[in-house]
């Protein structure tokens, strides 16, 4: 299965279980297993870049697993075959946004001028708080 130019990934690294899907369906659901679980052994990947699974185990999330590997449920379609189909685009999605390295945050700090603006600003709102109070005068 190709992700990119540089990431190919072997079919021994994928395993599918298939189970019965919840929701509506009718008999249909209770009869058929269209419902996939894809499994792929990304820490044991030789295809994959040592970056590339770190960044994959952090968008991974509670989908990766103990010993390494990411599962991918699908029971969205009543096929099981557009289900595999579903469960293999979604790995190959996953696997292209983690080649992406992201960009270096560059700390920068408030010009000048925008600190003399917003302390004027808050001068002028204390201003107009200070005059909200309890008028007093002569009688």
């Amino acid at each position: 299965m190709r992700v990119n130019d540089q990431i190919t990934i072997e079919e021994w690294e994928l395993s599918e279980h298939f189970m019965r899907a919840s929701g509506p369906g009718g008999q249909n659901v209770n009869k058929v297993s269209s419902a996939v679980e894809l499994r792929f052994e990304a820490e044991r990947s030789p295809n994959l870049p040592m970056a590339v699974k770190v960044r994959l185990r952090r968008l991974a999330g509670r989908r990766w697993s103990k010993d390494g590997a990411l599962v991918i449920q699908c029971d969205e379609t009543r096929s099981q075959v557009r289900n595999r189909d579903l469960a293999r685009a979604r790995l190959v999605e996953l696997i292209d946004k983690a080649t992406f390295t992201p960009k270096r945050r560059i700390a920068t700090k408030p010009t000048y001028g925008s600190k003399k603006r917003r302390l004027k600003a808050k001068k002028v709102r204390g201003d107009v708080k200070a005059l909200r109070g309890r008028v007093t005068g002569e009688d």
